[in-house]
């Protein structure tokens, strides 16, 4: 069974209150990363029809501050499915009530798991992939895992040789005492 992106996809908007904020006045990060979370959860679901798990979340840079009184977008959309697992973009935006100005916030991908009554991982529908864009999304998630096992596998413990890495530490703000 394969699904169109669209049918999963979600938007929520939510007003940052002073409650959300952290001592700079800012809204708190981890805040924003519980409604990443949730909206990669309710786009997995939707897209799987199974409760859903996070097995990982792939680099979260806060490009830009959210201040108390903006309205928080975030969008969601199911980017690669592997047989259990889905790739979920998530992106924020602020919107500035007053200016009507829109700031990027940050973009992730959250690697999202169906798992059916048993607790056991269950299949899920394939994408149909019928845009440019939705096939540069599912190639750089092929990539994007690639990459990842490539970079866990070179410093794996037993396969570490520090040797390899003396050098390039020079360079850095550390103080080898071995």
């Amino acid at each position: 069974m394969y699904k169109n992106i669209e049918d999963s996809q979600i938007t929520i908007t939510e007003l940052m209150l002073p409650s959300h904020s952290n001592f700079s006045g800012k809204i708190h990060g981890g805040y924003i990363l519980g409604l990443m979370d949730q909206i990669a959860f309710a786009c997995a679901s939707k897209h799987s029809r199974h409760y859903c798990v996070t097995a990982s979340v792939n680099r979260v840079d806060f490009l830009n501050p959210i201040d108390v009184g903006d309205l928080v977008t975030l969008k969601a959309s199911v980017n690669y499915t592997g047989r259990t697992s889905m790739v979920v973009g998530v992106r924020v935006e602020s919107e500035n009530i007053q200016t009507s100005e829109i700031k990027h916030c940050n973009s992730s991908y959250f690697t999202m798991v169906a798992k059916g009554e048993s607790g056991k991982n269950v299949p899920v529908p394939g994408l149909i992939l019928n845009t440019e864009q939705s096939i540069r999304r599912f190639s750089r998630s092929i990539v994007r895992q690639k990459q990842s096992k490539k970079r866990s596998n070179k410093f794996k413990a037993s396969k570490f040789k520090i040797d390899d890495h003396l050098e390039i530490l020079k360079t850095h703000n550390a103080k080898i005492e071995l």
